[in-house]
């Protein structure tokens, strides 16, 4: 009867596996005749196995296996697509470590020559100080030369206010 019942079902196996089934359900069928026998001599109750309970068991099957097949198909549908966004993923990994690498690469040239640059500023930051250092002792000297000749100014200035009245005498006495 199961093989009747369940040889145009699909079932995604092979004929081997198939054929288990389909014997599985005869067996079970069996013991369940034998479980109905067991019960009348234990509890004095008659159960019995008619084959509409048999097509009922088999239909159980179907609903179940059509049931947990297409939960399968969902998962394996939803497996496919996170294969497919892993390899997308990959590809944008694979680019974008190609980039990374360019990147780098330009990163070090341009690494390189701000070091150049910063040596550069550096030596000519030294050679503006060394100069900068020259020019402040020209013009502390020159400084000390000023602050010499105003003290000298002032002397002489002192010198002609006093000698000012004999020679505004001897420019009076003149004429």
């Amino acid at each position: 009867v199961a093989q009747h019942f369940l040889a145009s079902y699909h079932i995604e196996c092979t004929e081997e596996v198939k054929q288990s089934v389909v014997n599985t359900m005869g067996t079970i069928q069996d013991i369940v005749a034998e479980k109905c026998v067991e019960y009348f001599e234990r509890y004095r109750r008659r159960t019995f196995v008619t084959p509409k309970s048999y097509l009922s068991f088999i239909g159980g099957y179907k609903a179940i296996y059509k049931e947990k097949f297409a939960g399968v198909g969902c998962l394996s549908e939803r497996i496919r697509t996170g294969l497919a966004k892993l390899m997308e993923a990959e590809v944008s990994v694979n680019q974008l470590s190609e980039e990374l690498a360019m990147k780098e690469k330009d990163l070090a040239v341009t690494s390189k020559k701000a070091d150049e640059v910063l040596l550069e500023v550096t030596m000519k930051a030294h050679a503006a100080e060394k100069v900068k250092m020259q020019v402040q002792k020209v013009k502390d000297k020159a400084q000390a030369i000023v602050d010499d000749i105003a003290i000298d100014k002032a002397a002489a200035e002192e010198k002609l206010e006093a000698a000012r009245p004999a020679l505004e005498e001897a420019e009076a006495a003149l004429q």
